[in-house]
C-alpha cells in the first residue's frame, strides 16, 4: 500500500457564471501531482474545525504544510507592521493543531514556504515581516521569472537530510517576502542563501522527522529532478515511519 500524504488545503472563493459566488476547498495541484510521481498517495485535508486533527493525521502517514498566507505576528508577539501581507488566522489555528498532533504522533512533517515559517513560529521562533527589513538581504527572493526555472543558489549543510538531495551551490526557485528572524528551538538551519536567509530547518531529534524548505519544489518537481526528490524523501520518511510503528 501506497503511503499516504496528507496536504493542508485552503479555502477560496469562486465564481462559477451560472451561479452565484461560493467556497471551494483546494490544494495546489503541483503537491499532488508531486507526491503521485513520487510514489505516494496524497489526499488533501480541507481547512476547518481543529478538533477532527487527530483523526486527519491518524489517517496519514506524512503531512505537508503549504504555502499561502503570511503567518500571523501576533503568534511571535509582535504588532503587525505596514510590510506584511493578508493573514489568516483560522489557517493558522487549524495548521498549528494539526502540526501539533503530527509531532504527537511522530508523523514525518515538510513545511513549504509558509509551512516551514510556521513551523518555525510554532516552536517559539520569529520571522521578519518582510524581507525588506533586513538591509543585508540583497538576493531576489520573489522571482520575476517563471516558476519552473531556478533563480538563486543555496548552501546545504553537510550530514543533513536535505544534503542526500542537492548539494551546496545548487539553484531553487524562490517566491517569499517573509523570512525565520529567530530560529525555534529544536531546530538546525540545513541551508542558507549567500545573504544568509535561512533556506531550510531540520528537527534536532532524529526521531521527529521535520524538514521545512522556503523554495517551491512543487512547482517544478515533474521537470526538476531536485525538486521531486524532496518528495521522494518525503515518500521515504513516510515509509520508514509506517514500518516503524
Amino acid at each position: 500500500m501506497l503511503p499516504i500524504i496528507g496536504v493542508t488545503g485552503n479555502i477560496i472563493t469562486i465564481n462559477d457564471l451560472d451561479y452565484e459566488y461560493f467556497n471551494v476547498n483546494y490544494s495546489p495541484q503541483g503537491f499532488t501531482q508531486s507526491i503521485l510521481k513520487a510514489g505516494g498517495a496524497p489526499i488533501i485535508i480541507p481547512l476547518g474545525d481543529k478538533e477532527y486533527v487527530k483523526e486527519y493525521i491518524s489517517m496519514v502517514d506524512a503531512l505537508i504544510l503549504t504555502g499561502g498566507e503570511d503567518v500571523s505576528p501576533m503568534l511571535y508577539g509582535e504588532e503587525p507592521r505596514k510590510v506584511i501581507g493578508r493573514t489568516s488566522p483560522m489557517r493558522d489555528e487549524f495548521e498549528i493543531a494539526l502540526f501539533k498532533e503530527a509531532v504527537h504522533q511522530k508523523k514525518p512533517i515538510l513545511g513549504v514556504c509558509r509551512g516551514l515559517q510556521l513551523i518555525n513560529v510554532v516552536l517559539g521562533g520569529t520571522l521578519y515581516q518582510d524581507l525588506s527589513e533586513d538591509q543585508s538581504i540583497t538576493i531576489q527572493h520573489v522571482q520575476k521569472t517563471k516558476s519552473e526555472f531556478v533563480t538563486h543558489s543555496i548552501q546545504v549543510k553537510k550530514n543533513s537530510i536535505l544534503s542526500n538531495i542537492m548539494n551546496s551551490g545548487d539553484y531553487v526557485n524562490s517566491y517569499h517576502h517573509q523570512a525565520i528572524n529567530d530560529l525555534g528551538n529544536g531546530l538546525e538551519v540545513t541551508a542558507w542563501s549567500r545573504d544568509n536567509v535561512i533556506e531550510a530547518i531540520e528537527s534536532v531529534d532524529k526521531e521527529q522527522s521535520i524538514v521545512g524548505i522556503q523554495w517551491h519544489p512543487e512547482l517544478n518537481a515533474l521537470s526538476n529532478e531536485q525538486s521531486l526528490k524532496i518528495f521522494q524523501n518525503l515518500v521515504e520518511r513516510a515509509e520508514l515511519s509506517k514500518a516503524l510503528r
